[in-house]
């Protein structure tokens, strides 16, 4: 069987940007909060600063120059893919990790630019700045952004928008793995492979993600966290810390349609919920999605591979109510469960992934009525 030499790759790229610059070398600085960077996810900005831990959360950055450094603290490591003057793809340029207090990361220096460019590159550039790792990893603040030129507007908030709410599949758990029986690591999370980013992508789409490894409707993974499953966590700024409290109304981000991907943790360790305890929860979080964005707006219930885990969702799905609430479920032959198509502890890596993101796209487009492209 081969494996995906991930980790080894990242150890390359967390080298590349080396040279850190000084003031004497006419550094601009930017406050993490300023108005010229594009969040996209779930923050919260205080002062100077933005802080983060939901996974793939991620900023939009214009500047000029060859060189790009943050100041950034983390509560643990986390690791970021980054992408350089291009829209996100499934391989990162530049993969970093954030770790103590005030953390200066040069990002990329005149070097790498140089070796991507040769010696006349463009004056300006773009950046996409992605948390690869989950909540579970700790929660980031960035205080300060460096370029040797002016911090210029980068490109806002897309027309299209998804709000993806899920587990470790939605969180990318060994999704850069091809071995099923591999531990986790965190450096081998990675939710830019995920059947999420596969989508957007697709759509050319912002997204969101609210999603963390074992979560359930009503029941966690080996009955984890009890009494505190997705509809509680969905209500929270932060996905470990439970206040402060998530005010949609206060944020730009207004995603077209949102998809629920949950379920499988319910029925772990050969347990399964009682169905009316099951609907409940469900319905709860449908209510809390739609009185964020309306009566109206579109859901999609997804289901994986569990026949029974399939049918309740489909019962929730038709017995709740609400408007243009649909359902969706996988079943054996979505993608195959082998070394081939499953990374750590038996989730699906990347190539199962993107089967997962073609079976999901169609629905998307007909609910939210977008074009169709390849993914």
């Amino acid at each position: 069987m081969k494996r995906i030499f991930t980790i080894i790759a990242c150890a390359i790229l967390l080298a590349a940007g080396s040279t850190r610059l000084s003031a004497s070398d006419g550094l601009t600085s930017t406050a993490a909060s300023d108005s010229r960077i594009t969040w996209v996810g779930r923050t919260l900005v205080e002062g100077n600063d933005v802080s983060c831990d939901w996974s793939a959360t991620y900023a939009k950055i214009a500047f000029e120059g060859n060189y790009l450094a943050i100041e950034v603290s983390d509560t643990k490591k986390n690791y970021w893919n980054v992408w350089i003057d291009k829209m996100p793809v499934t391989e990162a340029d530049i993969v970093i990790a954030t770790e103590g207090e005030n953390d200066f990361i040069t990002i990329a220096d005149p070097a790498w630019f140089k070796e991507k460019y040769g010696k006349k590159g463009p004056v300006s550039h773009t950046a996409i700045i992605q948390k690869r790792t989950e909540g579970e990893q700790g929660k980031a603040t960035f205080h300060t952004f460096y370029t040797t030129g002016r911090m210029l507007q980068a490109p806002g908030l897309n027309e299209r928008m998804i709000e993806f709410i899920g587990d470790s599949y939605t969180c990318g758990y060994g999704s850069e793995n091809s071995i099923s029986t591999d531990p986790f690591t965190p450096e081998t999370e990675n939710s830019g492979k995920t059947y999420a980013s596969f989508v957007a992508r697709c759509f050319q789409a912002d997204y969101v993600t609210v999603a963390h490894s074992g979560m359930g409707i009503v029941r966690n993974y080996n009955s984890k966290f009890p009494g505190y499953a997705m509809p509680e966590r969905y209500l929270q700024v932060f996905d470990e810390i439970k206040e402060p409290a998530w005010d949609a109304s206060a944020n730009g981000f207004k995603p077209a349609m949102t998809v629920i991907y949950l379920g499988t943790n319910d029925f772990s360790t050969s347990l399964m919920p009682h169905f009316p305890n099951f609907e409940k929860a469900y319905i709860r979080l449908l209510e809390e999605v739609k009185a964020n964005y309306g009566e109206n707006h579109p859901i999609l219930c997804v289901a994986s591979k569990r026949n029974l885990m399939f049918d309740y969702v489909r019962r929730v799905a038709e017995d709740c109510g609400m408007k243009n609430v649909e359902y969706l479920g996988f079943f054996d032959a979505v993608h195959h469960e082998n070394n081939d198509e499953l990374g750590a502890s038996y989730h699906p890596n990347q190539i199962a992934h993107n089967k997962l993101a073609h079976a999901i796209a169609p629905y998307i487009a007909t609910m939210t009525g977008w074009d169709l492209k390849e993914l």
